[in-house]
């Protein structure tokens, strides 16, 4: 199996199988997305196996991502606005549009205001 020339994927695949090990590969695979807390990796056209083993399935990527920074969304409730503006006196526009600047943060919102 193993030597100077390398190894021979018929008897690899045969050993895998033995030992209670599935591989193959998946085809017509368009794209994977790994979708993280900060970015997306995002892989156009990969090549993707699947390894099943003892009921688990482990997939391997292969291929080259394009990092995409995920824009982060907060939500401001009317809540905070209000809490902001009982805080500083602030209009609700202001009020809203400080929360904004800081992220959602209800003390440097205030404290950006007064």
């Amino acid at each position: 199996m193993f030597g100077r020339g390398g190894f021979d994927p018929q008897k690899l695949e045969k050993m895998m199988k033995k030992m209670g090990v599935d591989m193959k590969e998946l085809s017509d695979v368009e794209q994977v997305i790994i979708k993280k807390s900060d970015e997306e990796l995002v892989f156009d056209n990969p090549e993707v196996q699947l390894t099943e083993a003892k009921g688990q399935k482990t997939y391997q990527i292969i291929g080259e991502p394009k990092k995409e920074e995920k824009e982060v969304e907060v939500e401001i409730s009317d809540d905070d606005v209000e809490m902001v503006m009982e805080q500083t006196n602030a209009d609700e526009e202001a009020a809203r549009e400080a929360l904004e600047e800081t992220d959602g943060d209800i003390a440097k919102a205030i404290v950006n205001l007064e």
